[in-house]
């Protein structure tokens, strides 16, 4: 035989492996997955009147009279 607790360091070692290999193979499935946060081209700049105030809907309003704060979002 071998010595006494070498058949549980193997085990344990196989385990700590295998652990490792699964998070790398999920941490690249989920990178490989993931959507792209950047939108696809072509990207334009588009000039704007700094004086101008931006068109946005106005803001809610309380019954009583109270200060709402907005914000808003250009989502695509």
């Amino acid at each position: 035989m071998g010595v006494p607790g070498e058949r549980r360091r193997r085990m344990w070692r196989r385990v700590m492996v295998g652990w490792a290999l699964l998070v790398a193979v999920a941490g690249g499935l989920t990178l490989w997955m993931q959507d792209s946060p950047e939108p696809r081209g072509p990207y334009v700049w588009q000039r704007t009147d700094p004086d101008e105030p931006p068109d946005l809907p106005p803001c809610p309003t309380t019954g009583e009279g109270g200060t709402v704060s907005c914000a808003y979002a250009d989502l695509p």
